[in-house]
C-alpha cells in the first residue's frame, strides 16, 4: 500500500531569503517566494518525490487562495479528497525570513486549521479511511499545528491505535503540544535538540543524550537532529547515531519535513534503520543548500 495520510498544516508559505547574515532590524535584498506549505504538506510533497501516494487531512478554506492551493496539490500528485474546505475560515498562511545565517523570524498563521478541529479527521473517525471499530492500518504522518486537546484526543482515540503514528512538532513553540503522545507512547516522534529539551524540560548536549532522555519519558520511538551535527533514532532495543553530510546551507524551512518524510519513505522500501536514518539525512542534506525542490 502506497498510501500514507498527511494531518495537520496545509497552507501557504510566503518565504524572503537573502544572501546577507541578518539580525534584527536588518533591511537586505533578497527573493520572496510564495509556495504550498504547511508540514504535513512539505512532508506529503517529499513521499510523492518517492513515488508514495500521500493523503492530506487538513482545513483548507474556500477561498480563491485555498482553491489555488488544492489544484497545487493536486498537481503535485497528492489526494486531496478529504480535505475539509471551509466556507467561513480563511486559507492559513505561514510567513519566513531566512538570511546566511539561518532562520530570522516566522509566524504561522494556523488559526484556520486549530478552528477546524477534529473537523479534519472525520475520514478517520467515520469513514471512508477507517472508523473508531475498524481503525486505519497505515502510516500516518502527524505535525504539531494541531491544538494541544485535539493532539490529546488522537493519542487516546481507538482510531488510530492500528497506525504507524509518525509525528512533528511544527516549530519549538509548538513542541510542548506533543507531551500527550509522548506519555502515550504510540508514536515516532521527529524532534529536533531544542524541542527535545522542551519536551523534557531540560538541557541536552547531544542528540543521544536527548534520545534518551525522551525514551525515559515514556516516547516509543524518537528521532532527533541537530542540524549538521550529529543524528540520533532510538528505541529501547538499539540506538544509532550519525553525522550529516557537510553542506552549504542557503534555507533551513521544511529542512526538518524532508529528513522525516524521507526516513519514512526509506523504511517504507524496507531499508533497515541505520540505512534509513542515512537516506534521511542525505535527503536533507540535499535541501538545504536548494539541491531538490520543496
Amino acid at each position: 500500500m502506497s498510501e500514507i495520510l498527511c494531518i495537520g498544516s496545509v497552507l501557504w508559505d510566503i518565504i524572503g531569503r537573502s544572501a546577507s547574515h541578518m539580525r534584527q532590524g536588518s533591511d537586505v535584498p533578497g527573493r520572496i517566494t510564495r509556495l504550498p506549505g504547511g508540514v504535513a504538506l512539505n512532508i506529503a510533497m517529499t513521499l510523492a518525490r518517492f513515488g508514495l501516494r500521500p493523503v492530506l487531512l487538513s482545513a483548507v478554506g474556500r477561498d480563491r487562495e485555498g482553491d489555488e492551493l488544492v489544484e497545487a496539490c493536486r498537481g503535485l500528485g497528492m489526494e486531496t479528497a478529504h480535505l475539509y474546505r471551509s466556507d467561513d475560515l480563511p486559507t492559513d498562511i505561514y510567513m519566513a525570513v531566512e538570511g546566511a545565517n539561518g532562520l530570522i523570524a516566522a509566524i504561522a498563521d494556523a488559526h484556520s486549521l486549530e478552528a477546524a478541529g477534529d473537523k479534519i479527521l472525520r475520514p478517520l473517525t467515520e469513514g471512508p479511511l477507517g472508523s473508531l471499530i475498524a481503525p486505519y492500518e497505515g502510516i500516518i504522518a502527524l505535525d504539531g499545528n494541531l491544538t494541544r486537546a485535539l493532539l490529546e484526543a488522537i493519542a487516546l482515540s481507538p482510531a488510530f491505535a492500528a497506525a504507524d503514528l509518525r509525528v512533528a512538532p511544527a516549530s519549538p513553540g509548538k513542541a510542548e503540544r506533543l507531551q500527550p503522545l509522548l506519555m502515550a507512547g504510540r508514536a515516532t516522534l521527529y524532534v529536533n535538540l531544542e524541542e527535545a529539551g522542551i519536551l523534557c524540560q531540560s538541557d541536552f548536549a547531544d542528540t543521544e543524550s536527548a534520545a534518551a532522555g525522551l525514551l525515559a519519558r515514556g516516547a516509543r520511538r524518537v528521532l532527533v537532529t541537530d542540524g549538521g551535527r550529529a543524528a540520533t533514532e532510538a528505541d529501547a532495543s538499539a540506538q544509532f547515531t550519525q553525522v550529516p553530510p557537510k553542506v552549504l546551507v542557503t534555507r533551513v524551512t521544511g529542512a526538518g519535513d524532508t529528513f522525516m518524510a524521507a526516513h519514512i519513505a526509506a523504511e517504507r522500501a524496507g531499508a533497515d534503520r541505520a540505512a534509513s536514518l542515512s537516506d534521511a539525512l542525505r535527503a536533507a542534506a540535499r535541501y538545504v543548500p536548494g539541491e531538490t525542490p520543496l
